[in-house]
């Protein structure tokens, strides 16, 4: 028997499924950027519906295709961002020349100067933050 430690918790585990236009490449570039690893492809590339990214074993993210994906739009727009993800590193220029040979671009709006926006392969924003730790 499992005994989880979580006092009037409905769940145990929790992980993070994005929207996409194609969830092998975007698993791919978010492997790139945490070191995580991506999970067994049960179809060809174009046809793969879900992918997962694995954390020494535990599944920490996954990508799921939508048809007629449309990205969002930051800092305003019709499609607002929804969520984001903040990638903390010890320096941006650095992080920064690696991200962009994996093909994310940097957003035209940087409103700070400890941290980066970006968009992924689909248009997701997401950010680098200075952080020496």
């Amino acid at each position: 028997m499992i005994v989880y430690n979580f006092p009037m918790s409905i769940a145990h585990h929790v992980y993070t499924v994005v929207d996409c236009a194609n969830p092998t490449a975007l698993a791919r570039f978010y492997a790139e950027i945490t070191g995580w690893e991506v999970g067994e492809l049960f179809d060809t590339e174009d046809k793969v519906d879900w992918v997962d990214l694995f954390n020494k074993g535990e599944r920490v993210m996954a990508f799921q295709k939508v048809d007629n994906y449309k990205a969002p739009q930051w800092p305003e727009g019709d499609i607002p961002q929804q969520l984001h993800f903040d990638f903390h590193v010890p320096d941006l220029d650095a992080a920064e020349i690696k991200l962009l040979a994996i093909g994310a671009i940097k957003h035209e709006v940087q409103p700070g100067s400890n941290f980066r926006v970006y968009l992924d392969l689909d248009g997701h924003p997401f950010c680098l933050v200075k952080n020496p730790q």
